[in-house]
């Protein structure tokens, strides 16, 4: 079984004490905003990009560095390593531009933090909601 590996970005959202997922009409799960990086492309600048492309949320600022992981599962492709970083955002303003997605399986959705952490589709990813959440405790981003 080939061994695919790559790197991806992506942000947790936070706007009035909710948080930017991805709802699955397919699964009814959440998952987070990510996806990956380009030749020549920054974490950072990747990650803003990413998000916005599949968010639509054009003005977002980047709070604070998550940090990285990687997750590892088996597709009908090879096994697959991917190299995940996070970033903890905001949004500058609510300007939207159209979604630069193929998938559209995937709905840009506000939900409660209890709400991210009980629906996240994989708990690498419900990691990343704790760690957003407990990075500044009980105050608006």
């Amino acid at each position: 079984m080939p061994v695919i590996q790559f790197s991806t970005a992506g942000g947790i959202v936070v706007h009035d004490g909710r948080m930017l997922v991805l709802r699955s009409s397919l699964y009814d799960h959440l998952r987070l905003p990510k996806g990956h990086i380009e030749e020549g492309e920054t974490i950072r600048a990747a990650a803003l990009r990413e998000v916005c492309e599949e968010t639509g949320y054009a003005d977002l600022e980047i709070v604070t560095d998550l940090g990285e992981q990687d997750a590892e599962f088996d597709s009908p492709d090879g096994h697959v390593i991917r190299h995940e970083h996070y970033f903890l955002m905001r949004l500058s303003s609510e300007r939207r531009v159209r979604r630069k997605t193929d998938d559209i399986s995937f709905t840009p959705e506000w939900v409660s933090w209890g709400e991210a952490a009980k629906d996240m589709a994989y708990d690498e990813e419900r990691r990343w909601v704790f760690a957003a959440r407990a990075w500044f405790g009980e105050e608006e981003v």
